[in-house]
């Protein structure tokens, strides 16, 4: 919720954002002020670090530019789920890296509140990804192509598919994929950060590891994999109605603001109508503060500095 002098008294906000951020074990919560004017942002933060770069980029700007009438963004972590619910009651404003058509149906439940403002980005690729030097003659997984041979790799593949947080919607959605193409690869969920160290030793040792991954992401600026093909593309009734047995979609990053804040904070959400962010840069940045581990609204703050002339387009009135 948003948060004008006169309404920061109302801590029910904070307790029910708590309560939230606990049911998703995800209890991280962060402050970025500007200039001390303005209405202050409540802001969720999904638990993947574009989300995370994108909510500092949007404070950095905000902070530069007090008049776009946002004294700073308040963030709770929280997966996409309890996010949506706190926004579709009223106390979130601002959902940034909304993934769709993943979210979408979260999103139709909030729609009297919340609005679905602009691409941030799309076309980003997501799937089942192998390491390219597997797939080569004489390697494990040599001929590998497509999900609809996973069966007969599944020894080399150690019977699993390194999936990623069990709060993703694309977790479900694998599992639907899984019994529809027939794959008796078990599905292996945990943290995000903890399947990506589990591909990392995987690399090291040059051996072979099926992994659930999306653009974008810092692993495609470090490592070479290869997406396996698929034999049926993705149909919308594909996950609901359908067999399970297609590809993933392609998705679009969206911001998503609420009423309010398009009402009390107008020149801000006119920037949201505007804020777009190419790929490579979003991976490059994503480099920056997953691997060499800099602070992401340090890596937000140089990339503002670099490329003030995209920051201008997102000013225009």
């Amino acid at each position: 919720m948003l948060s004008s002098p006169g309404r920061r008294a109302r801590a029910a906000i904070g307790a029910v954002l708590a309560v939230a951020a606990l049911l998703t074990a995800c209890s991280g919560r962060t402050a970025s002020t500007s200039s001390g004017t303005g209405i202050t942002v409540q802001a969720a933060e999904f638990p993947w670090s574009a989300a995370k770069l994108t909510n500092a980029i949007l404070a950095e700007v905000a902070a530069r530019h007090p008049d776009l009438g946002v004294a700073g963004i308040d963030t709770t972590a929280l997966g996409p789920a309890p996010a949506w619910a706190g926004a579709q009651r009223g106390d979130i404003d601002l959902l940034a890296e909304v993934a769709l058509p993943n979210q979408q149906e979260l999103a139709d439940k909030a729609k009297d509140r919340v609005t679905l403002v602009h691409q941030t980005y799309g076309g980003a690729k997501q799937g089942w990804f192998v390491p390219t030097y597997a797939t080569q003659p004489g390697q494990p997984l040599a001929g590998l192509t497509s999900v609809t041979q996973l069966n007969d790799y599944a020894a080399a593949l150690d019977g699993k598919l390194v999936d990623a947080d069990p709060s993703f919607i694309t977790t479900q959605q694998n599992a639907k994929r899984l019994a529809g193409y027939g794959i008796t690869l078990q599905q292996v969920t945990s943290s995000e950060a903890a399947q990506l160290a589990e591909l990392r030793r995987a690399y090291e040792r040059q051996a072979p590891i099926l992994v659930y991954l999306y653009h974008p992401h810092w692993v495609f600026n470090e490592f070479e994999m290869t997406q396996l093909q698929e034999p049926n593309p993705f149909q919308p009734d594909c996950f609901t109605s359908g067999s399970g047995a297609c590809a993933m979609p392609d998705y679009a990053a969206w911001t998503a603001a609420s009423t309010r804040l398009q009402q009390e904070a107008p020149r801000f959400y006119a920037l949201l109508q505007r804020f777009e962010l190419p790929l490579p840069d979003i991976e490059a940045m994503l480099k920056s503060i997953d691997v060499d581990k800099q602070p992401a609204d340090q890596v937000a703050k140089q990339w503002v500095e670099a490329n003030q002339s995209r920051v201008q387009q997102w000013l225009a009135s």
